[in-house]
């Protein structure tokens, strides 16, 4: 019994961090998403433009698949070439970064719970404004609020299992440095964002796993680089329907996120 409601606490846990990172990402889309557009247009055939761009905005939005989805929709519409959507694309993969440092410098290294709930306080009343910038601020804070009210809650669900042999010897498995459990790391963490749709919430239960001890870095680094390929999902849903620029520019998402994660592997062998 007691295993089954950890198991429920995590999920709930975890749910609360991607119900965070949701509304999060909207308020700052509502927030900033007219200025997003702006810069996207203005965006020049620099290449080093084009992925400095995609870094930006990712960082400030918190979700490369807003902004991927965003690209091929500004491709689709003719609002962007292939090679601008790529070096954007690029810089998204490189902005999603800040969550996973953000979350390990913050929600590990101190009592981020009590800001939390600060946040959420000033969003409360923020919430039944009338205007619709006092109601944007009010997602962002409420959404800062609940991804780390999410993950302290995941943090003390998970179960204490230093004295369980079984579980531990179970883990063990997967810490190996061979190619086959770093493979399947790799395939296991590309299925949780595929079901989750969020790279981020995969990252985080990885982190909270390897700050336990549960995971060593192997499995954790083969863990987070599955959800690298896992998020590429989003892109290439958006991508059905669309012209074949903004196909072929969701396929080097994919692409790109696949080889990089694979030559990772290799290298890290």
């Amino acid at each position: 019994m007691k295993a089954i409601m950890s198991i429920f606490q995590i999920i709930g846990s975890l749910g609360l961090f991607l119900y965070g990172i949701k509304l999060l990402s909207e308020g700052l889309q509502k927030s900033a998403g007219d200025k997003m557009k702006a810069i996207l247009r203005l965006m020049t055939k620099n290449r080093l433009i084009s992925v400095m761009t995609g870094i930006l905005i990712t960082m400030l939005i918190q979700s490369s698949s807003a902004t991927t989805v965003m690209v091929v929709s500004f491709v689709n519409a003719g609002l962007m070439d292939l090679i601008q959507a790529i070096g954007v694309i690029l810089g998204a993969n490189i902005g999603t970064t800040f969550t996973g440092w953000l979350v390990a410098i913050l929600g590990f290294k101190l009592d981020i719970s009590a800001l939390a709930l600060v946040a959420i306080a000033f969003a409360a009343p923020m919430m039944f404004s009338k205007k619709n910038k006092t109601r944007e601020i009010a997602d962002i804070l409420l959404g800062f609020g609940l991804l780390f009210l999410g993950l302290n809650s995941m943090q003390h669900a998970m179960p204490d299992i230093t004295g369980n042999v079984g579980v531990l010897s179970f883990l063990e498995k997967f810490n190996g440095d061979s190619i086959l459990m770093v493979l399947t790391c790799l395939l296991i963490g590309t299925v949780v964002t595929v079901v989750v749709q969020s790279s981020s919430a995969a990252m985080a239960m990885t982190l909270t796993m390897a700050f336990n001890g549960w995971l060593g870095v192997s499995a954790s680094a083969a863990l987070i680089l599955g959800s690298n390929i896992g998020t590429t999902i989003t892109a290439y849903l958006a991508s059905i329907g669309t012209s074949t620029t903004a196909k072929r520019a969701a396929w080097a998402h994919i692409m790109f996120n696949v080889t990089g994660s694979l030559l990772a592997v290799v290298f890290w062998q």
